[in-house]
């Protein structure tokens, strides 16, 4: 289970250390994908917000800290990574590989 650490406003973690965090219960999970990707399968407990619902109002969406953003592979999220930073939130953690790697881990997907 790794944390890169990259001078970011958030942590990378692979889906290894996601699960981790998860099953600890104190985030709360950010699907960051269009919608027809959400239908296609998603982690479970995640939250729809697409990016771009996001760019548009980040305070609408973001209310607490401990956010785990994912997408299908952990670009779209490092946006919404650096987006919730600039509205103020500090426990912030991007699924580096998104969904797509979690999927290859062997970790459940809700479809």
């Amino acid at each position: 289970m790794s944390v890169e650490r990259t001078g970011e406003p958030f942590d990378r973690v692979d889906a290894a250390r996601g699960k981790a965090l998860l099953d600890e219960g104190t985030l709360k999970l950010v699907d960051v994908r269009e919608p027809a990707e959400w239908n296609r399968g998603r982690i479970a407990g995640a939250v729809l917000v697409p990016l771009n619902n996001l760019l548009v109002s980040p305070r609408e969406y973001l209310s607490g800290d401990g956010v785990l953003f994912y997408c299908a592979q952990g670009i779209r999220s490092a946006v919404a990574c650096e987006v919730a930073a600039a509205v103020g939130l500090s426990r912030i953690y991007n699924l580096e590989g998104g969904i797509q790697e979690w999927e290859a881990q062997g970790y459940p997907v809700d479809r």
